[in-house]
C-alpha cells in the first residue's frame, strides 16, 4: 500500500479505535486492522499528530504500578471522521476508475 494513503487510513483507524471509548497504545494497535502494520514507532508519531491537531485528548493513569496514557477522541476528531466518511465516495469513484482500466 502507498506511504501516503496507509498514513491516512492508519490516521482516521486510530480515531475510530478512540471514538467510543478511551484508549491506550498497545489497545489501539490490536483494535486496528493487521493489513495497516502499524507498530508502536508508527503509532505514537500519529497520536502526537493528532493530538497536536486537537483530534485527540490524553490523560495519564497508573495501571498495574506504570503510567499507562489513554487517548479519547474529540469533537474536531469526529469532524474530521465525518470528513473522511464523507471522502469515502470519492475514493470508491477512483478506485473504481482504476479497476475499469486495468482490467479493460
Amino acid at each position: 500500500m502507498d506511504a501516503q494513503l496507509k498514513r491516512g487510513f492508519i490516521e482516521a483507524c486510530v480515531l475510530v479505535a478512540v471514538c467510543d471509548q478511551e484508549s491506550y497504545g498497545y489497545q489501539i494497535i490490536r483494535d486496528v486492522p493487521g493489513v495497516l502494520g502499524l507498530t508502536e514507532s508508527t503509532l505514537y508519531p500519529v497520536l502526537k499528530r493528532l493530538e497536536a491537531a486537537g483530534h485527540v485528548s490524553s490523560r495519564s493513569a497508573e495501571h498495574n504500578g506504570r503510567l499507562r496514557k489513554y487517548y479519547r477522541i474529540t469533537d474536531s476528531g469526529r469532524a474530521r471522521l465525518a470528513q473522511v466518511a464523507a471522502e469515502r465516495a470519492e475514493v470508491e469513484q477512483v478506485y473504481d476508475y482504476i479497476g475499469r482500466v486495468c482490467h479493460d
